[in-house]
């Protein structure tokens, strides 16, 4: 072990007692007295009987046996949480676990033995049934396999812990998509969206009736498009392109050319998975923040990066908001994309413009990958 790592193991020995310390201490405390009374009743035949239990070798032998238990449920503790910081725990770290809690261990095992066997011997007052060297072998090798029953029982009771907490941290994800669901869905079937497109709807009436029709057309197969997936949070990219083309008509016809939507897809990709809605939510985003006009008119292009991935790029017309941005839409999406992929949503802003690279995820996948949020 370094010397940091020494430090940050005294550190984590000597932090503040709570409650689930005092409990893993009693528990612990329980354990080493099961073990030593089962190993001294059963394994060691005292003349004295129980009176031996309070002799000054019986008394060496239960505060060494609670020493070294204690110092390698706390060496093995670190060691755990300290590998689950810096990677994911599987069959070969575990081993190394063991291999250098073991390797901690049996010197001190080895010193503690040693000096109590041989020159302490008397001045402690222990008595040996079997000559030193013999005993000492026999505490050792006890040692060795208590040690290593303690190291395994140790992880197997963390790996069930930790099982259970990922459990728990899927459980609140899922509640956590579910209502980003809902409030992405809220959004899109607000009466303030239906409200605009009804206005540009009343006046095309007067104005180009065929261009109304083709407007309602728009509009039912954009509310029909987002009744129909409401229980889904991926879609293809090809279904959400439809989507979105019907919600750029909408937008070329409310706005003109103030906005000006372009898409450069690899045909290639359309197979693959979005979240849905999530173009749609970014090209808002863009109408959101930026000023436009049919003088400075706001250009939104979205492109494919290979099969990688999909750009959302605009030029910046930053219009001066109200209240501060909370970034709601973003980190929704980030949250959606969070629960099945560990590709991070790119957010960059330059001087001149803004883009929002989003992942692309394969058709087959089903299930969040559990090294994102352990």
């Amino acid at each position: 072990m370094r010397i940091s790592d020494l430090c940050i193991f005294r550190v984590e020995m000597g932090s503040t007692i709570t409650k689930k310390g005092i409990r893993k201490f009693l528990f612990r405390w329980m354990v080493v007295n099961v073990v030593f009374f089962t190993v001294k009743l059963t394994m060691e035949q005292h003349p004295d009987g129980l009176a031996d239990l309070f002799s000054p070798t019986s008394l060496f032998y239960y505060f060494s046996a609670f020493f070294l238990f204690m110092l390698t449920w706390e060496i093995n503790d670190y060691l755990l949480k300290r590998h689950k910081k810096y990677c994911k725990l599987n069959l070969k770290r575990s081993l190394k676990i063991v291999c250098i809690n073991m390797g901690i261990m049996l010197p001190i095992c080895a010193l503690v033995y040693y000096l109590a066997l041989f020159p302490l011997k008397d001045p402690m007052g222990i008595i040996c049934l079997v000559p030193p060297k013999q005993q000492f072998l026999i505490d050792f090798t006890r040692a060795i396999a208590l040690g290593i029953a303690v190291i395994f029982f140790n992880m197997f009771y963390y790996a069930m812990n930790h099982h259970d907490v990922l459990e728990k941290r899927l459980e609140d994800l899922q509640k956590d998509m579910m209502a980003s669901q809902y409030a992405s869905l809220k959004k899109q079937i607000s009466p303030h969206f239906l409200f605009n497109s009804l206005n540009t709807l009343t006046s095309l009436m007067y104005e180009d009736r065929d261009l109304a029709s083709d407007f309602v057309t728009r509009l039912a197969s954009s509310y029909r498009y987002i009744l129909d997936n409401r229980e889904q949070d991926l879609v293809s990219l090809d279904k959400e392109l439809g989507f979105l083309d019907a919600f750029v008509f909408m937008m070329n016809v409310r706005h003109k050319d103030a906005v000006i939507i372009k898409t450069d897809i690899n045909p290639s990709t359309k197979k693959y998975l979005v979240p849905t809605l999530s173009l749609q939510m970014l090209v808002e985003n863009a109408l959101k923040h930026n000023l436009y006009s049919k003088e400075k008119s706001l250009q939104i292009t979205i492109s494919s990066i290979q099969n990688d991935a999909l750009v959302i790029k605009n030029n910046l017309q930053k219009r001066q908001l109200k209240e501060e941005t909370t970034q709601l839409g973003l980190k929704n999406i980030k949250k959606r994309y969070a629960f099945y992929t560990n590709k991070q949503v790119l957010i960059r802003e330059e001087v001149d413009y803004f883009e929002v690279i989003i992942p692309l995820l394969h058709e087959n996948i089903t299930q969040m990958n559990v090294r994102a949020i352990s």
